[in-house]
């Protein structure tokens, strides 16, 4: 399955909001890297992922979180994904992950 992703820059909130519908996987991860990359880019700010339409991710999208997080973190922002599909909740509970990029939010 193909991967989509729409953003938009919320500025009272000085955040992206970044909505990946499909598949996260070894094919789509590149194109999701760069989605990350080019949002931070041009508007260095928080993200929010919101994950509502996003199916399956595997390790490669979890590499492309943690890569983005470690470059936004060094600059003092922070990322956060909300409403993690169970398949995707149970891959960020199994990695430990959940307590760093949704502590609110992620079910277990």
């Amino acid at each position: 399955m193909a991967l989509q992703i729409q953003k938009s820059f919320d500025q009272e909130e000085n955040q992206w909001n970044i909505f990946p519908a499909g598949e996260v996987d070894i094919a789509t991860a590149p194109a999701f890297r760069v989605a990350l990359d080019e949002a931070f880019r041009e508007k260095p700010g928080n993200m929010t992922l919101h994950f509502d339409d996003l199916g399956y991710m595997d390790s490669t999208g979890l590499g492309v979180i943690i890569g983005a997080y470690g470059r936004m973190k060094e600059n003092g922002y922070r990322i956060v994904l909300s409403n993690p599909q169970e398949n995707i909740q149970k891959l960020l509970h199994i990695t430990s992950l959940d307590k760093i990029f949704c502590p609110d939010n992620c079910e277990k």
